[in-house]
């Protein structure tokens, strides 16, 4: 079973950088997920799908990995592009675009 090593990107509810710097490993599901017949919900029986283990760097993962056997595949994370913007701006007299409320 293939294991993924990444960090995660922030979500789209947060400002900041919280739980954006560790690295995790999560296992990649070895069965597809099953429709329950009577509930309609989707599940799995693969216990290792659910496991996601965090570690502070890259190497510690790495080293994990190589140490329980696991074959794993590293995921690089993209740069983040930091765009300047002022709230001012949205006001500006020569704006270009329609303000609208």
């Amino acid at each position: 079973m293939l294991a993924r090593i990444f960090k995660p990107a922030k979500t789209a509810m947060q400002s900041g950088e919280g739980r954006t710097k560790e690295w995790l490993l999560e296992f990649a599901p070895a069965t597809p997920r099953e429709i329950d017949p009577l509930m309609g919900w989707t599940g799995t029986r693969d216990m290792r799908a659910e496991v996601q283990l965090s570690f502070d760097s890259k190497e510690e993962a790495i080293a994990y990995a190589e140490r329980e056997g696991i074959p794993f595949q590293v995921i690089e994370p993209s740069p983040r592009k930091m765009i300047r913007k002022s709230y001012a701006d949205n006001f500006r007299y020569g704006r270009i675009g329609r303000w609208t409320h």
